[in-house]
């Protein structure tokens, strides 16, 4: 009995906080002009500056979650905007399954991760 509990506690699933992400050194975004309605996906390499309109858009990081979890991408972002170099657009992580809960709140331009690859 004891060795039938400590098989199935091995084939149990990880929890949550166990499940990794898998780093990747692309990130693919999808841009919108509020103003001209123009939609732009564009990929972006972790390190290097991706500009759009006025935003200059630097990943950070990009991960995934590995095959046979459910999919998602999270990247670290550091945003500025040109016509205002001296405060950060936006700074931190953005998540492909939940564009909702941390966004760049800027009043032309939306930026949304849609994979990392």
């Amino acid at each position: 009995m004891r060795a039938l509990v400590v098989a199935l506690l091995l084939l149990a699933p990880l929890p949550a906080a166990a499940q990794g992400w898998e780093p990747k050194r692309n990130a693919e975004l999808q841009l919108l002009d509020k103003v001209t309605a123009r939609v732009t996906v564009v990929k972006a390499a972790v390190g290097q500056a991706a500009p759009f309109g006025t935003l200059s858009i630097q990943v950070r990081a990009c991960n995934a979650r590995p095959v046979g979890e459910v999919p998602d991408a999270a990247a670290w972002m550091e945003i500025t905007d040109s016509l205002r170099p001296d405060v950060a657009a936006f700074r931190g992580w953005m998540f492909a399954n939940a564009p909702g809960v941390n966004m760049l709140e800027h009043p032309v331009y939306d930026v949304r991760v849609l994979d990392c690859k």
